[in-house]
Parts: structure tokens; sequence; C-alpha cells
């Protein structure tokens, strides 16, 4: 079973993320005692998942975008498929996103749909 690690500061968020997958066969795992980017950084080698969808915007020593970084710059986790979901819609932020390593970079209000649609056709593509 594929698995998904969910880093979103937000609960409400966290959960439309979460209720979403859960008709969908993964096992989901949310980083919500560990609201910052660095302790999801952690919790992401320890748990190996296949994809992780991480806001931007987050308190904490790093936000998503460094936290991707590091992650892509990492030989043991860099596989790990990357969603950069956030509310910062310019074309730089997006390129900076991409620049940082995401696979995707979905918008918020995000649709279920689509967010199931790019978790299947990355997953489609993972290792």
């Amino acid at each position: 079973m594929k698995r998904i690690l969910i880093v979103e500061d937000q609960p409400d968020i966290r959960k439309l993320i979460r209720m979403t997958m859960e008709f969908e066969a993964y096992e989901i795992h949310e980083a919500s005692d560990a609201s910052d980017a660095s302790t999801a950084l952690a919790m992401a080698a320890s748990l190996q998942p296949d994809l992780i969808v991480m806001d931007v915007m987050m308190p904490g020593d790093i936000d998503g975008l460094q936290a991707c970084a590091r992650l892509k710059c990492d030989d043991v986790l860099r596989h790990i498929k990357l969603i950069l979901l956030t509310a910062r819609g310019q074309q730089k932020d997006r390129e900076a996103g991409l620049a940082a390593g995401a696979d995707e970079y979905l918008l918020k209000p995000f649709s279920p749909v689509q967010l199931v649609d790019t978790i299947e056709r990355l997953m489609a593509t993972a290792c």
C-alpha cells in the first residue's frame, strides 16, 4: 500500500486532504503534532512515504520550500514525490516551488478531484 504524509499546519485543510484520500487505497499519515517543516523532514525519514503533500507557509525554522529543497537533496529521501499546496499563486511563487524540487504545485483553494488526480498521476510514476 502506498504511503502519503500530509504536512499542513491548518487542521481544517489537513482534515480535507485526509478525507479526500481515505477513499483511495493509501496509508495516510499526518504531521499534526509537527506543524513545522523541519519536524516533517524527520517524519519523512522515519516513515519513508511515497508522496508528501506539504504546505509552503508554515511556522517554524524553515518553510515548505526549504523543506522541499532539503528533501530533494537527501540521497535517501529524494525519491519521495512532493506536492506543494499553497495560497501563493504568482508565477514567481510557482517557479520557486518547482526550483525547490516540487513535483507539483497546487493552489488553495484546491479541488479534491484535482488533488486525487495529481496524486494518482505522481504515484503511477513513483519507483
